[in-house]
């Protein structure tokens, strides 16, 4: 069973769900597992929780 964790920042339900649907028929296609066993999971974080290039996001 496929788990995968993406971590974002936050994002809507509408553009979750697309993106669960297309990781899902990845899995199937590459694996030929059924779309059941594949877990998706978001680890999203606000833009003031993490940092690039010494700067926060929040305040690029």
């Amino acid at each position: 069973m496929p788990n995968v964790t993406i971590q974002q920042l936050p994002k809507t339900p509408e553009l979750k769900r697309a993106l669960i649907a297309k990781i899902t028929d990845a899995f199937v296609d590459a694996y030929q597992i059924p779309a059941e066993t594949v877990h998706v999971w978001f680890d999203e974080h606000p833009a003031d929780a993490y940092g690039v290039a010494g700067k926060l996001i929040a305040d690029r």
